[in-house]
């Protein structure tokens, strides 16, 4: 090969890894420039209420040892991991992406524990299992009093096992409630990108709604109130004129019937 030509080939070879590292450069630089654009620590303050208000429905949902303060502190660790980590170009609200963060740190720090021994995982098992026979034969949910007279407790042990069946169906009932409308200026975008994931979206709602109409008054009152309007429990007792346990009481057993009836493997639905 003549010299002039492998000079020449040489320099085009040197020309074409120059241009090589000068796009990695102009990639490295505009990742990391990427990267800059996270939350600042005054927006991250802006969103610890939304932690606060998070840890405290998680408390009202479950019966656990770890306390408020420590739902707080993963839920804290999990906001400011979401300010590190969001990228705007995937187009979701930083709202959006955090509320699922924060909920997701403070489920993480909960599933270290057992929540519920066997014993109980099987009273649960047996309520629903008595719910969904009468539900099918009757097309109502069942009153208290059918449940007790059916299963051989008594009410406060029933009520024990609806706040039980709360606490064990935590992710999936937050699920269901979001879509209630007014649900919540923290609650997730109820959004969907895919047309079908929208449809799906929206059939669920519609069947959300169905299910809440056939709840009996005062549980329709408290899953209202509650969700729609934002209510705390105390506030709720104060408005319905009884005792705030029972609000909860009540509050747990018409999760208990939404779960039942938005439970399409439990129905062959």
């Amino acid at each position: 090969m003549p010299l002039d030509t492998e000079k020449k080939l040489k320099r085009q070879s040197e020309d074409v890894e120059t241009e090589k590292q000068h796009l990695k450069a102009v990639a490295k630089r505009t990742y990391l420039g990427q990267k800059k654009q996270t939350i600042d620590e005054a927006e991250i303050v802006r969103f610890l209420p939304m932690v606060h208000k998070i840890a405290q429905r998680v408390i009202t949902y479950l019966k656990t040892s770890l306390a408020y303060e420590d739902l707080v502190s993963a839920g804290t660790i999990g906001l400011v991991k979401a300010a590190r980590d969001y990228d705007p170009s995937f187009g979701a609200e930083f709202k959006t992406y955090a509320y699922t963060r924060v909920k997701g740190a403070i489920l993480d720090e909960l599933r270290s524990l057992s929540l519920l021994p066997s014993s109980i995982n099987e009273q649960v098992r047996k309520t629903k299992k008595m719910s969904q026979e009468i539900y099918r034969d009757t097309g109502t949910f069942p009153t208290d009093s059918e449940l007790v007279d059916r299963l051989g407790i008594s009410v406060e042990d029933l009520y024990e096992t609806f706040a039980n069946a709360r606490a064990q169906h935590f992710l999936s009932i937050e699920g269901f409630m979001s879509g209630v409308p007014g649900g919540g200026e923290f609650l997730e975008s109820s959004d969907a990108k895919e047309p079908g994931e929208r449809m799906e979206k929206a059939e669920l709602i519609e069947e959300l709604t169905q299910a809440i109409q056939q709840l009996s008054e005062k549980q329709r009152q408290v899953v209202l109130l509650y969700y729609q309007q934002e209510l705390t429990m105390k506030q709720i007792a104060d408005v319905l004129e009884i005792s705030e346990p029972r609000v909860s009481q009540i509050h747990a057993a018409a999760l208990f019937n939404l779960s039942l009836r938005l439970s399409k493997e439990d129905y062959g639905g």
